[in-house]
């Protein structure tokens, strides 16, 4: 009969040897280790609270996009309010240029001023339009005229230059012949002459008619025609100078 101590030692090894075995079984890989671990599986996959933050990270997302949207479109209604402002700002400018030159107008113009302080009506801009062109207008005529006036008086200058040379070469001619000079004839002497000349022809001009305006022209006329003939003006004065017995030969009198 076999020994139980012998089946008993046997019976010890052999658990022993089976422990061993089940400690040096291989334990199986851990699913986070595996190359063929698949994120997204929710069953198995212990990343699962990963799943909620990514979530999160969605939604978090989205309410940045909101809020870049909404940064957005407060920029795009500030540019709009800025561009707003500044067609606001040149259009006062423009106005203000516009009531400047229009007050400008209105001081220079003297038509336009306001004598009477105590008014407190404006002029309006038609009025200071009309009288500002009225006043030049008035400025160019009178403009005008003393052109006219100018022109005028230039060729009167150029009468009087001509007249002076005249005389200045009379004087030179009467400087250049001193014999001559002790017969000319006084001032008075002349002056006798024509009194007595002018005295005869007032005689006659006394029969014009002097009743109105047309009888006097008419008497003028026929006085001029009459008494003013060269022959009859050359009878006169001879009979005046044989009258003051002043000698009537060539040369005889220098006036």
């Amino acid at each position: 009969m076999a020994d139980p101590s012998h089946y008993g030692d046997y019976s010890y090894d052999s658990a022993i040897g089976m422990n061993s075995l089940q400690d040096m079984k291989p334990e199986p890989p851990s699913p986070t280790e595996s190359p063929y671990y698949r994120r997204d599986s929710i069953g198995s996959n212990p990343m699962a609270p990963t799943t909620h933050n990514t979530g999160d990270n969605l939604s978090s997302s989205s309410g940045h996009e909101d809020d870049d949207s909404d940064h957005k479109g407060s920029g795009s209604l500030s540019y709009k309010e800025r561009r707003r402002e500044a067609h606001t700002q040149a259009e006062q400018k423009r106005r203000d240029a516009i009531k400047k030159g229009y007050d400008s107008l209105q001081h220079l113009v003297p038509t336009c001023q306001q004598t009477d302080s105590s008014t407190s009506y404006k002029l309006s801009k038609a009025t200071v339009l009309q009288k500002s062109i009225d006043y030049i207008q008035f400025l160019l005529q009178q403009r005008k005229k003393q052109e006219e006036e100018r022109n005028a008086l230039r060729k009167e200058v150029v009468a009087l230059s001509i007249m002076r040379s005249n005389y200045e070469q009379m004087v030179k001619a009467q400087q250049s012949q001193p014999g001559q000079l002790d017969t000319r004839v006084s001032d008075d002497t002349k002056f006798q002459v024509f009194q007595a000349i002018m005295d005869q022809l007032f005689l006659s001009f006394s029969n014009a008619s002097f009743a109105n305006f047309a009888e006097l022209s008419a008497s003028i006329f026929s006085w001029l025609e009459e008494q003013c003939k060269p022959q009859t003006l050359h009878d006169l004065v001879a009979s005046v100078l044989q009258r003051l017995s002043f000698p009537m030969g060539p040369g005889s009198m220098r006036m």
